[in-house]
Parts: C-alpha cells; sequence; structure tokens
C-alpha cells in the first residue's frame, strides 16, 4: 500500500477492466462497539498505513452475475486457464495463509476436493485434488505470479486495485460501520457520478484497528444484493506455520512445468532491435498503441477497454459453436456457453460488466451498456 493512493481527490473510480476480478460474496451487516468516527481520508489514511501482514483466515464469496453455472474443475484448471470464468458464479470458499509478501497459499475449497496455489520464495505451485495434477514455476527475482493468476483475490488485493485510481468520477463516504470476522471495521463507500454504468457502488470494509481491508462488496444498478463479494468469516493476524508454505507434489502426481517469461532479456532483445533498425525505416509516432497492448477509451466508470485479438480464446473464431472452441472444460468451451450472438459477435453479459467478442477477434470490455461497446468498436 502507498500514499500515492492519498492525492485526496474527493471521488474515486474503478476502471471497467477490474470489475472481473472484483466480483464475489455479501458482507456482514452488523457492527460490535462503535468506532471512532472517520472521513473518508481518515480511513484511506489508515489503509495506507497497513502494511502486508502475516495472517489466516477464510473467506466466503458469492456472485450474483446472472451467469450460468460452470464447472469448478476439469482439464486445464490445475493451471488456472478456466478458474477465472468458474469463479465468477455461485459460492465460494477459501482458506488464505500469508506471511509477508513472499510467502502465500490459497485453499479453494471444492466438494470433496481442493485446489491450492502456494507461494514460497521464487517457488509457485498450483494443485488439484480432484485430478491429481500440478503445474510448477520458478520466480525471477522480484516475479510475479505466470499471467498473473490468483484463485481468489483476497479483500486487500482487490481494495488496492480499487483505490489506485482514485479520480473525480465517483464520490467517496463513510457508511456504516459493520463487523467482518468479529472485527469492528468501517465501511469506505465509492459510488459512481455517472449513470451510464452498470455499477451502484462499491463498499470496502476497513479493519479498524489495523486498516486491512477485509471485505469488498459490488453493487450493480437495478438490485438491493450485491452481484459480489469477497469477506473474510474468521481471521487470525497470527504468523501461520512455516510448514503450510512448504509443497511437494503428492505420490503419483502429473506435474507440468510453467516457463516463465524473462521480462529483462525481452526488453534488451527490443532495444537492441531499435538500435539496428535500417537509416529510413519508419516508425511508430509517439504515443501509438501497439496492436497487442490494450486500449482505454472514455473516463471512469465509463471506460471501454479494448483488448488484441485472441485475448480471450484462440482456439477459434468467436462465431464458432463450443465444439469448434477445444474440447469440454476448456476456456473456449466455457465461454461459449456463457455468451449470447449479438451483431458482429458475441456478448457476455453480467451484472456488472459486459464483454464484447468480435467475429474479427477484438474485445471491449466495460461496465457499461452493450450499445457503449459497439460505439467503441465502430470508432476503431
Amino acid at each position: 500500500m502507498t500514499r500515492t493512493w492519498l492525492r485526496w481527490l474527493p471521488a474515486a473510480t474503478v476502471p471497467a477492466v477490474i470489475a472481473a476480478g472484483v466480483l464475489a460474496g455479501s458482507l456482514p451487516a452488523s457492527a460490535g462497539d462503535p468506532l471512532p468516527a472517520k472521513s473518508p481520508e481518515q480511513v484511506l489514511e489508515l489503509i495506507a498505513q497497513h502494511r502486508d501482514p502475516s495472517f489466516s483466515g477464510t473467506l466466503e464469496q458469492t456472485s450474483d452475475l446472472g451467469l450460468p453455472d460452470l464447472p469448478k474443475t476439469g482439464p486445464g484448471t490445475a493451471s488456472g486457464d478456466t478458474a477465472w470464468l468458474e469463479l465468477l458464479t455461485g459460492p465460494h470458499t477459501a482458506r488464505v495463509y500469508r506471511d509477508g509478501a513472499d510467502s502465500a497459499r490459497i485453499q479453494v475449497l471444492d466438494r470433496l476436493a481442493e485446489r491450492d496455489v502456494i507461494r514460497h520464495g521464487d517457488q509457485l505451485w498450483f494443485y488439484n485434488s480432484k485430478d491429481n495434477t500440478a503445474a510448477h514455476a520458478v520466480l525471477p527475482a522480484g516475479g510475479r505470479h505466470p499471467s498473473g493468476q490468483e484463485s481468489v483475490p483476497t479483500p486487500d488485493r482487490l481494495a488496492a486495485k480499487l483505490l489506485a485510481a482514485l479520480d473525480r468520477s465517483s464520490n467517496v463516504s463513510v457508511g456504516t460501520d459493520v463487523e467482518v470476522a468479529g472485527r469492528p471495521a468501517y465501511q469506505l463507500v465509492l459510488t459512481p457520478r455517472s449513470t451510464a454504468t452498470l455499477l451502484a457502488s462499491v463498499s470496502i470494509s476497513v479493519d479498524g484497528q489495523s486498516g486491512m481491508p477485509l471485505g469488498v462488496e459490488v453493487k450493480a444498478r437495478g438490485q438491493s444484493d450485491p452481484a459480489f463479494s469477497v469477506a473474510f468469516t474468521k481471521l487470525s493476524l497470527q504468523a501461520p506455520d512455516a510448514a503450510i508454505f512448504q509443497f511437494s507434489p503428492p505420490p503419483g502426481a502429473t506435474v507440468k512445468e510453467l516457463p516463465v517469461p524473462d521480462h529483462k532479456a525481452t526488453g534488451a532483445k527490443e532495444k537492441r532491435g531499435t538500435a539496428t533498425k535500417a537509416p529510413g525505416t519508419a516508425t511508430k509516432a509517439p504515443g501509438t498503441a501497439s496492436k497487442d497492448k490494450v486500449k482505454v477509451s472514455g473516463t471512469g466508470w465509463e471506460s471501454v477497454v479494448e483488448l488484441p485479438a485472441g485475448s480471450l480464446t484462440k482456439a477459434a473464431p468467436a462465431k464458432g459453436g463450443p465444439e469448434q472452441q477445444g474440447g469440454p472444460g476448456s476456456a473456449a468451451s466455457l465461454l461459449a456457453q456463457a455468451t449470447v450472438p449479438v451483431a458482429g459477435g458475441r456478448l457476455l453479459s453480467t451484472a456488472l460488466l459486459n464483454v464484447l467478442i468480435l467475429d474479427d477477434g477484438r474485445v471491449f470490455a466495460g461496465s457499461v451498456p452493450l450499445e457503449r461497446l459497439q460505439a467503441a468498436a465502430a470508432a476503431r
């Protein structure tokens, strides 16, 4: 957490692309002993003083996005290629353990099975007990998870993403105190000023003592119940047993090694390529976006994100049916089940986020109506 959040702008916004990762279960509504009154600025200060803690706890997530239920396990779930879709439907329970920035374990509890993500130093493991499969990667110094994979975002990580983009597109207030995992907490409420967005509000429950975000709740317009939220039901701020972060694949497990891109080598190669370019060769004008990069139009809650062609699936064109887009359980097949045909492509529609997948492979996403996505696509 950094004080860059505290460039106080009496408002805050969440870029639309973040919305898909924010969705998750309702926050408890009752509070214990009253907390000292604080202004929004003071609650932000409290969060900013929080550092990566050592803790263990149980998270409950629920989603009411209007998506069909998707399988909880299947081919590829150990490496996380379909988990991002499945985690947007139904309730989920996870145990979370963290000891500083480099030791973490998340156990997603499925019926008669569990999925684990374990990081200890530079060692990263994904494990699925359903089919006894594992994936392993060795992270480079300062490295992040391959493809940014995290099975269940924790409230403090979600809050960091939500608050990193504070601007004047939403109002910020402090709501009624709540109690989360037995701890009294402030409610920091972000409300969009625009009515041209699917989001109604975001509430972040902030521990009144430590400043640790304990829950995140997202509501959609026209709905009384949360569309997504995630919150601790149990929490201990003591350091977990170090053995929790040690992992060895069980006997008979199928293990896959995951390649980790060497970003330093890639950067050096690009610099060499630029230096040896022949005189007179055309170069991109400053500010021109690469075809592989994400582009954003609009601002605040009305932002529309354009993703490069093939971002969601490279298995088949958007018009293909499930039988053309990979086997059952593949990301392409699950995506096909969750989308409906619209003019020019297919639409993944949820209470908080719309994703337009065009026939040419381009993807437009935002917390806005379909018409706004189609207008952004026509302008490209």
